[in-house]
Formats: C-alpha cells, structure tokens, sequence
C-alpha cells in the first residue's frame, strides 16, 4: 500500500516537475522545478529498492547538478531584456504552433507503436515470485572501498578539477 502511493505521488511529481520546466518562462522557476522532477525520480527508485540509486540521485543530481545551474545562473548575472550584447531582439518562443502540432503526432505514432510492440510481449506474461527486499548500498559501498578504489579516487579527482574550474571561470577579470 505505501509502495503503491509512494510511486503515484513520485510520478505526478516527476512529470508536473518536467511540464513546469518546460512551460515555465524564468529560469530559476524552472531549475526549483527541476529539483522537484529529481526527486520524483529518487522516490521512484525508492519503490524499485534501488535505495542507493536513490541516494545517488539526491546527492549528485538533486544536489549538484541544479545548485550548479543555479550559481551559473547568479554569477553570470542574466539580463531582463529580450536583446542580446549586440542589440538584436531574443526570440522568447522555443517553436510555433506547428512545431508543437508534429511533435505531439510524432509522440502519439511514437506511443502507440511501441504499445502495439509491447502487446506481443504481454499477452505471454507470467506473474512470477519477487526475491525478498535487501539493501544495496551496503554491498556498493564495500566494493567502492575495496575493488574499485582507483575508479572512486580519479572521479574524485575530476570532480576536484570541475570545481577549481568553476571558479577559475568565475572570478573576476584584472584590468
């Protein structure tokens, strides 16, 4: 029963994060909604168990990826008119009605194909046993620190490189 809620309310969360994202017209409006989009995904590896994917999607993308835009887009100091450095007028619109009309079509065709593909596959579908629930960050976590300590140190590395770049970039120029 907790499970069954637990993935509704994580994918309404998911797609009104994504639908606000794409409809909304201020970017820090659309990096918070984002935010809300990566934790629906967390909570719906929540419901599979993949409890430490889970924690991965909180920690790396929840709290890194959007603080990341969110900084770029402070410290770059975005403007609120619609003209770029050289005076030309910004196009705020993404497409035409047009462009929404095919691709909305293209995403039914898409849609009902792949169900038609799938029906095949579901009509011999057996309900089988589930293996019992165990936690996987345990299991992850000592092989992180034992056979692939190289593989955990160089990404550390990389994201210690990510960082001093960031603010290289953003510091202020001399003269």
């Amino acid at each position: 029963m907790f499970e069954n809620i637990l993935f509704f309310l994580s994918a309404a969360l998911c797609i009104i994060g994504a639908a606000g994202v794409v409809f909304s017209k201020n970017l820090m409006h659309a990096c918070v909604l984002l935010l809300a989009s990566l934790f629906g995904i967390a909570g719906l590896y929540a419901v599979i168990g993949a409890d430490f994917l889970a924690a991965a999607q909180l920690v790396i993308y929840a709290g890194g990826v959007v603080i990341l835009m969110l900084f770029a887009v402070m410290l770059t100091g975005g403007s609120s008119d619609n003209s770029n450095k050289f005076g030309i007028e910004k196009i705020p619109a993404m497409g035409s009605t047009k462009t929404y009309v095919i691709a909305g079509f293209s995403v039914l065709v898409i849609s009902f194909t792949v169900l038609k593909l799938m029906a095949n596959f579901m009509k011999s579908y057996t309900k089988g046993e589930l293996p019992a629930f165990s936690s996987t960050v345990e299991k992850i976590g000592t092989l992180l620190v034992t056979d692939h300590v190289l593989a955990f140190e160089i990404s550390s590395i990389l994201l210690l490189g990510a960082l001093v770049g960031a603010a290289v970039i953003a510091r202020p120029r001399k003269g």
